[in-house]
């Protein structure tokens, strides 16, 4: 509205062991594994001249550079128990990967082989004897884990006790199970509880490990994304619900009057927008029609105006109208709103029970148009008008009687209708213009519902291409 006018992460870890993480033996090499091909789905494989480079647990040797240093950057060289704060979203960078291994074997047989990346880059390595030095080295840069399942674990009942609590640890990274090569089925198993896949422990090689992180790494993230997106779509259906729950449902019971309504908000993908409008009978007979429009666009402009339907109606069937209507609408737009520039328009009618005739206010707002008997279309008198709704903070709103006759139609509407444009030019179609389109329509013999919508598509193509602002139209017959 441009013018008033109208327009899991569980507790922290247990203390970690004082020992140092341990570097691993002189990498071996068996052969290409027999289940290579699981692994490497969609990834290139690469040739055997292999590299190890794993980060340096002890020592001088400096860590790479964002490992251990900075604010909130743990080193994993010291033996000191830092606050754990594992499992953030791992990198996604051009960097090196980095593979976690989680793993007790005191003897120290089990080697881990020499890997490169896609890009033929060495697949870093630490390694953590336990969960609680795993929950110490979980930083943003790492990529993956493999986990050995033969951990010992509090739940003996469990066999993938240790797995389970790695995932709460560690819920946005890859994780691989390394399992015994008689527990095939145990892998299996770790795969349906959340690893990404499970490799044997003593079947290891450069491009099969190589091959399996990439793999777990892109689809980890393969299934990341797919779960943003379905929750994306639930927030948008709930949305939507709620939108649609929002609308309001004419309260017409009893009043040998026609309604239709037609609406479409300015903002993409909402149902809901600024503009609001609603319909009551009253004991008395008296029907009330109202629609309105918050200035500005965005859901607070769409809160605002549900805000302001409700008020509307609670206090219409409470028994006010006109003036004393429309100032305390006023009060509840200036308590409500979150910006003191924000304003509403507002057209109030009220029909008599017999429906010959009506009470009309309008403030900021563009006249109805009234169409009597068999007669043309005509807009009513825009004067007297009051001040739109929170721009004067004691306004008088004047009610306009208007005679209807025995049959009548009433077309209330917002400024989002006649501010389109004509043509690539700045000419506005207006409310002449708006007017010749319904007599137009009429002529043709449409009525109710489609003599909106046909109003409303016409404006659209004068506009070459949708109309930017909030439209509200209802329609009164007789």
């Amino acid at each position: 509205m441009p013018v008033p006018g109208n327009g899991n992460r569980p507790g922290a870890a247990q203390a970690p062991s004082s020992t140092a993480p341990r570097t691993h033996p002189a990498p071996v090499t068996l052969g290409d594994h027999p289940r290579a091909g699981l692994y490497g789905a969609g990834l290139l494989a690469h040739g055997t001249g292999l590299a190890v480079t794993p980060v340096p647990p002890s020592g001088d040797t400096p860590p790479e550079p964002g490992e251990g240093e900075g604010p909130g950057k743990p080193d994993p060289r010291h033996g000191a128990a830092p606050d754990i704060t594992p499992s953030a979203t791992p990198a996604t960078g051009a960097g090196h990967l980095t593979l976690l291994l989680v793993e007790n074997d005191p003897a120290g047989a089990l080697s881990i082989p020499e890997m490169l990346d896609a890009s033929g880059k060495p697949i870093r390595v630490r390694t953590a004897r336990n969960l609680t030095e795993a929950a110490r080295l979980l930083t943003d840069d790492v990529h993956c884990v493999l986990l050995d399942l033969n951990l010992p674990a509090a739940d003996d009942d469990d066999p993938l006790a240790v797995l389970r609590r790695l995932l709460d640890l560690a819920p946005h990274h890859a994780v691989l199970a390394l399992t015994a090569s008689e527990d095939v089925e145990g892998g299996a198993e770790a795969v349906r509880v959340g690893a990404q896949d499970f490799l044997v422990r003593d079947e290891l090689d450069g491009r099969v490990l190589s091959r399996a992180v990439r793999y777990a790494v892109e689809r980890k993230r393969a299934d990341t994304a797919q779960r943003q997106l379905a929750e994306g779509r639930l927030r948008a259906q709930e949305n939507a619900r709620l939108e649609r729950g929002l609308l309001p449902t004419p309260l017409l019971e009893g009043a040998p009057l026609r309604f239709a309504a037609h609406y479409r908000p300015g903002r993409s993908r909402a149902l809901l927008g600024g503009d609001f409008y609603d319909t009551v009978r009253t004991p008395d007979g008296t029907v009330h029609a109202m629609i309105g429009d918050v200035s500005g666009h965005g859901p607070d402009e769409a809160a605002l105006g549900v805000e302001l339907r409700i008020a509307w109606r609670a206090l219409t069937l409470a028994g006010l109208s006109g003036d004393r209507l429309l100032a305390t609408l006023q009060e509840v737009l200036e308590h409500e709103r979150e910006d003191e520039e924000t304003f509403a328009t507002l057209c109030t009618v009220d029909i008599a029970p017999d429906g010959r005739s009506a009470a009309m206010c309008l403030a900021g707002h563009p006249a109805p148009v009234v169409r009597r008997g068999g007669g043309r279309a005509e807009l009513l008198p825009q004067e007297p008008c009051g001040p739109a709704l929170g721009l004067l903070p004691r306004g008088r709103w004047p009610r306009t009687q208007v005679g209807l006759g025995p049959e009548w139609s009433l077309m209330l509407y917002t400024d989002g209708l006649i501010e389109g444009r004509i043509g690539a030019g700045s000419l506005r179609l207006g409310q002449e213009g708006m007017l010749a389109l319904v007599r137009e329509h009429q002529g043709a013999g449409l009525r109710g519902a489609e003599l909106l919508e046909s109003t409303v598509h016409a404006a659209r193509d004068l506009n070459g291409g949708e109309l930017t602002d909030d439209v509200a139209a209802i329609l009164l017959a007789r």
